[in-house]
């Protein structure tokens, strides 16, 4: 099946979706180099990069949910969708509770602020491949025929 929303015939999701990836898991390095220079600057820079990539993301996020309701419901493909998406809010939130909590001091940013985003990195990897799975093995948003029932790759993965 392909993608809904489409721009030049290209779906937009995936177009979107490097913007916030990127945005967010960059703001952890910085935050990163914060930590280990304790130079403010850092941390500002970290704080605005969430910014950006929060409102990257609920843009994906728009265009994610309209192709997800073109899946057929009880496949595995519309569950996969369902994680990846469900996911994807978890890390939108981590990032904006970890947002919040950096407001009043950008350029000091709490331990709890840095592990949130952390958090969120590390959540973004797997709901990452969980899209992956979607396009890559089931042929969401990219084949007509796609098969919204395919096994797991991780099946294959492991078999002789």
């Amino acid at each position: 099946m392909e993608a809904r929303a489409k721009l030049l015939g290209h779906p937009i999701h995936p177009i979107l979706v490097v913007f916030p990836l990127g945005l967010l898991s960059t703001s952890v390095g910085f935050d990163v180099a914060y930590w280990m220079t304790d130079t403010e600057r850092w941390a500002e820079i970290a704080y605005w990069l969430i910014v950006i990539g929060l409102i990257g993301g609920v843009a994906a996020a728009l265009f994610g949910l309209l192709d997800w309701l073109a899946i057929p419901p009880r496949t595995r493909a519309w569950r996969i969708g369902l994680l990846h998406g469900l996911g994807n809010i978890v890390v939108l939130s981590l990032f904006g509770v970890s947002w919040l909590l950096r407001a009043a001091a950008p350029a000091v940013p709490s331990a709890l602020a840095i592990a949130l985003s952390l958090a969120g990195v590390v959540l973004a990897t797997l709901t990452g491949w969980l899209g992956g799975e979607l396009v890559n093995r089931l042929g969401i948003g990219v084949h007509e025929g796609a098969n919204v029932n395919a096994p797991s790759s991780l099946k294959q993965a492991h078999q002789p």
